[in-house]
């Protein structure tokens, strides 16, 4: 191979574009190719964009952990309006005994009362009076963030593909990364869907500067604060394919999470209700396959924003020989 090696990146969503800009720092001459002709399509437009590694902790294995540590700071050096301000976890007084459980199982927090939390949240002051604080995580906005990848993308010469144009033939290209989540599975046929549900609400009355886990023994629920009092609400995990719309039970018990973080939820305006399909392996960790010159960056089940980063660089050492390097 002479000079720059053409990379063809099919997905624009979370991966396809952490992916894209990573191998295009690397020197590789990228084209994005999304059959929606657009960035951020499916389940990444309606992620959180929670980077909150410890957090996640609780329920995701050990190598989550170890791999997403790094994400606060790849984030906060791609895109503007990264938030740094932490985690917040609460649970409702029924509920209060899932924080020591959930302490167990992570790291990095401090247990801290009422007075601490209304420091860090005046709005929920005297409302709880035991939680865990985060310290070291953050949050980005996905719909602010993707874009800013492609424009990124761009500024170092790489192109996107739009759904106007012919579709890329992969002949064309020295390399291939598969980063197109379920579409994958005519050659990753482990991939399963997992399916996740989320509300934007408008909140004029109130304010968070970061986001809050509500811990619930059956469905945990986290509200992640965007500009203009714009909460996303979300946490759904369902064993399904169907990306249809939101069943009653889920938005019933997203919008009681909201109303139990603050009464003020009870008079926010819906502004959007979505849902996405998330491709997972069966030990939910995502993966880096190579097959020849295509490489295959999927399975990010709930971790794309936490995960991308650390496998688009994997993916980099395979395309540019420097594995364990």
């Amino acid at each position: 191979m002479q000079g720059k090696p053409r990379i063809l990146v099919r997905g624009a969503g979370v991966a396809g574009m952490v992916t894209a800009v990573t191998l295009a720092e690397r020197g590789g001459l990228v084209t994005v190719y999304d059959q929606s002709g657009r960035v951020g399509a499916g389940a990444s437009w309606m992620a959180g964009g929670m980077l909150a590694p410890w957090c996640e902790g609780e329920s995701a294995p050990p190598e989550v952990t170890a791999q997403s540590v790094a994400s606060v700071d790849w984030w906060a050096t791609h895109v503007p309006d990264v938030t740094r301000a932490g985690s917040l976890v609460l649970a409702p007084p029924r509920d209060v005994g899932e924080l020591a459980r959930f302490a167990r199982r992570t790291s990095h927090c401090e247990m801290i009362d009422g007075k601490k939390i209304a420091a860090l949240e005046p709005d929920l002051a005297g409302r709880f009076h035991k939680g865990l604080f985060f310290e070291q995580e953050g949050h980005v906005d996905p719909r602010k963030a993707l874009p800013a990848l492609l424009s990124s993308l761009l500024q170092q010469g790489g192109t996107m593909v739009h759904a106007s144009e012919k579709a890329p033939d992969s002949a064309d290209f020295d390399w291939v990364v598969d980063c197109t989540g379920l579409q994958g599975r005519t050659e990753l046929s482990e991939l399963r869907g997992v399916r996740g549900e989320m509300l934007l609400l408008r909140c004029p009355d109130v304010t968070l500067h970061r986001p809050v886990r509500m811990l619930h023994p059956r469905i945990p629920v986290y509200i992640v604060p965007r500009a203009d009092h714009i909460f996303m609400v979300g946490a759904t995990m369902i064993e399904s394919e169907n990306a249809g719309a939101m069943t009653v039970r889920s938005v019933t018990e997203l919008l009681n999470a909201a109303w139990t973080l603050h009464p003020a939820f009870a008079e926010a305006e819906i502004v959007e209700m979505g849902t996405g399909v998330r491709p997972s392996f069966p030990d939910n960790v995502p993966q880096v396959v190579q097959e020849g010159h295509k490489v295959f960056v999927n399975g990010m089940y709930r971790h794309g924003f936490l995960l991308s980063p650390a496998k688009a660089g994997e993916a980099a050492d395979l395309i540019f020989g420097n594995a364990g390097g």
